[in-house]
């Protein structure tokens, strides 16, 4: 997989902590289809650098000094929404993760996520996909749960739920055998509803709601 035209994808780290930005990059060296085009220590360096390397993926953490991950996120997506800024944090409970799906980020993945992990998941991201583990995010938003258990449909749950998995709209279409537009209409009708503007965030809202089940 790469990012069109046969060149790697384009990734920049952020982190603060120096070790953690070379362990990924370690990771990540023997990939053949993903370059680091950049690293950065604070989320302002990181938001600087990207109109510069033009990447297609960055890797985020969350807890920095001066801007962290969700600000940082918020602004790269509004300067250029075809970045995908992908998470990655420690705490399988941190709830900046929210404030940073809501920002605009495609997902998150832990720290200690193997090798494979993370390059399948710059993978997804890359193509546009939600990159986020129900399990993991079920435990992460249960404590903020809404009320209106009913404010979607069953279909729209379904779909919901096939995005939750990574499904693209053609691919969940196949799934419930309808057309690639009534999937775009119902997640149209899930974000109004939701109060959201995007996949990532429809799926984190109705999980966070305990609609997914």
């Amino acid at each position: 997989m790469t990012a069109g035209g046969g060149r790697p994808i384009r990734v920049i780290l952020v982190d603060d902590h120096p070790v953690v930005r070379e362990g990924l990059a370690a990771m990540l060296r023997s990939a053949a289809d993903i370059e680091v085009v950049g690293q950065a220590g604070s989320g302002d360096e990181a938001v600087a650098l990207c109109p510069v390397l033009e990447p297609d993926v960055v890797l985020m953490d969350l807890r920095m000094e001066r801007m962290d991950g969700a600000a940082s996120t918020a602004a790269i997506v509004s300067a250029a929404p075809r970045i995908r800024v992908l998470i990655v944090t420690t705490y399988e409970t941190d709830s900046d993760i929210l404030r940073a799906i809501e920002a605009g980020a495609t997902g998150y993945v832990l720290k200690g996520s193997s090798r494979d992990e993370l390059i399948a998941a710059i993978h997804a991201a890359a193509r546009g996909e939600t990159v986020l583990s129900p399990s993991v995010a079920s435990r992460l938003f249960q404590v903020r749960a809404r009320p209106a258990p009913n404010a979607l449909s069953e279909r729209e749950r379904e779909i919901l739920r096939l995005v939750g998995r990574g499904l693209s709209n053609a691919e969940i279409g196949k799934e419930l055998l309808i057309g690639e537009a009534t999937v775009k209409t119902y997640l149209l009708r899930a974000y109004r509803k939701l109060e959201v503007s995007d996949r990532t965030a429809a799926v984190v809202a109705a999980m966070e709601r305990g609609l997914l089940g």
